[in-house]
């Protein structure tokens, strides 16, 4: 179970003081712990500390980073089942996929230390015309500074590590703001860097009301923002971060097209999972459902009958598959959306029941394109379902969305996959599987509405670091 109270991380210090703020267990709707919460002055002063601290990390060695990212690797292996039990309470998150995400943080952040003695450069031949002759140049990646990152209530574990994790390998100093929600698992990652030998001031973890939290966004001795969150807040803290790098990893309505001669069984197996895993609640649910004509019915008709099926109730009991969404308003907006589908003609193929934060697996279809549910984000799980009788035709719909994240693509048409990763405008193509599957190493971010960079350890360094360029002259 969680402890009474968790303290915040000021320049790497516990601070158990001030006020606090109530943890609610998602599914008794009763609090479970307090986190202390950080005032102005305190994250003005871990902004200070985080600034003095970027010469100590630039300095710290590619093997003295890779030692403090495998420490904590060995402890969140020995603090697994705590980890996933504060995810199962302060998320609402199901007992096994709360598991898996500690299993994510585990292979980002062991994926981190391989990366951070592998950060270099490039030789490069400059002679391209005779008014270069005699001149050589390289570059090398040094660390940007100090970043500020705002981190997601829905992932609150492997979220942060995709900031802090790379910070580190990075050599960035940072200051953390995560979600009021679910703030306990970045404070337990914050703890386990304590224990760490990161330079003093290194890194902040700060909880902090929502009018608190201007100078992550504003201030100007920081060089990236990196924010993880809807799409609304995203754009509007761009606006004022400045002269700041910004990365965004926001919001989208994934779509996931099935086409003919697929397997059935694995394809509705994979699909089950990717529209309602941890209730809907992940930026790249299956949330557009495009069925090829001929397996249209075939399709539904399994989906309808294996979402029945699944168990909705207490994250704590292994069998539960849907817990409860991050909170009953959640909820209540998702059943006024299905309500407002169907009264423009949608039809309710199962589901859309709630029951207090609780919201039963929904299939639609039927649903016209500009009803929230199919044009907005619903972060709930909730499918809408279409069919479609030429690839183009799919192609087109899985386009037409302000969002561009991860699209899905079950075909056997090695010339439908192609066309799909050159014309679907989706920052990844998963082929074979739906949009939500993810590895930690790989590029992930996306386009139009859905954000700005991209994360994945690698890739998350690249952004939190700067290209210093040397040319050489022998005369």
């Amino acid at each position: 179970m969680l402890n009474p109270t968790y303290p915040f991380y000021l320049a790497g210090k516990p601070i158990s003081a001030g006020d606090t703020l109530p943890v609610i267990d998602k599914y008794s709707l009763k609090a479970a712990t307090h986190v202390y919460l950080a005032s102005g002055e305190e994250i003005d002063a871990g902004i200070a500390a985080a600034n003095q601290a970027r010469e100590p990390m630039r300095r710290l060695r590619p093997y003295e980073r890779k030692k403090i990212l495998e420490h904590c690797v060995a402890k969140f292996r020995d603090r697994f089942d705590e980890l996933a039990m504060s995810l199962c309470i302060e998320a609402g998150k199901p007992i096994r996929d709360a598991k898996g995400e500690v299993n994510r943080l585990i292979d980002t952040f062991q994926i981190a230390a391989e990366e951070s003695v592998r950060i270099g450069g490039e030789v490069m031949n400059l002679e391209v015309s005779e008014r270069a002759r005699g001149y050589r140049g390289m570059y090398q990646k040094v660390p940007i500074g100090t970043c500020s990152f705002i981190s997601p209530f829905n992932f609150p574990l492997n979220l942060a590590a995709h900031k802090i994790a790379p910070a580190i390998a990075a050599g960035c100093p940072f200051v953390l703001k995560p979600a009021s929600k679910t703030p306990i698992g970045a404070l337990l990652i914050g703890e386990i860097l304590t224990e760490t030998e990161l330079p003093s001031g290194a890194f902040s973890i700060l909880p902090c009301h929502r009018n608190e939290a201007s100078a992550f966004i504003t201030d100007e001795r920081i060089k990236l923002l990196s924010f993880t969150g809807s799409p609304d807040v995203g754009w509007e803290l761009k606006t004022r971060a400045g002269k700041k790098k910004v990365v965004l990893e926001l919001g989208g309505n994934a779509a996931c097209v099935v086409d003919k001669g697929v397997d059935l069984d694995d394809t509705v197996e994979r699909i089950l999972i990717g529209a309602f895993y941890q209730s809907g609640q992940s930026c790249i649910s299956v949330q557009r459902l495009i069925i090829h004509e001929s397996i249209y019915e075939e399709i539904k008709t399994r989906l309808i009958n294996r979402a029945q099926e699944l168990i909705c109730g207490d994250p704590k009991n292994e069998a539960t598959f849907i817990g409860p969404m991050i909170s009953e308003n959640d909820a209540i907006r998702l059943e006024h959306w299905v309500a407002n589908a169907i009264s423009m003609g949608g039809k309710l193929l199962c589901g859309g029941r709630r029951s207090g934060a609780i919201f039963n697996a929904t299939l639609l279809e039927e649903v016209p394109r500009n009803a929230e549910i199919y044009s907005k984000e619903a972060f709930g799980p909730i499918a809408v379902l279409s069919k479609f009788q030429e690839f183009d035709e799919a192609i087109k719909e899985v386009n037409d969305s302000q969002f561009g994240l991860q699209a899905g693509v079950f075909t056997r048409d090695i010339y439908h996959i192609q066309q799909a990763w050159d014309e679907m405008e989706v920052g990844g193509v998963i082929i074979g599987d739906v949009p939500s599957w993810r590895v930690d190493h790989m590029p992930y971010g996306g386009v139009k509405d859905s954000g700005l960079g991209r994360e994945g350890v690698r890739f998350a360094i690249e952004e939190m670091s700067e290209v210093r360029n040397l040319v050489i002259r022998t005369p």
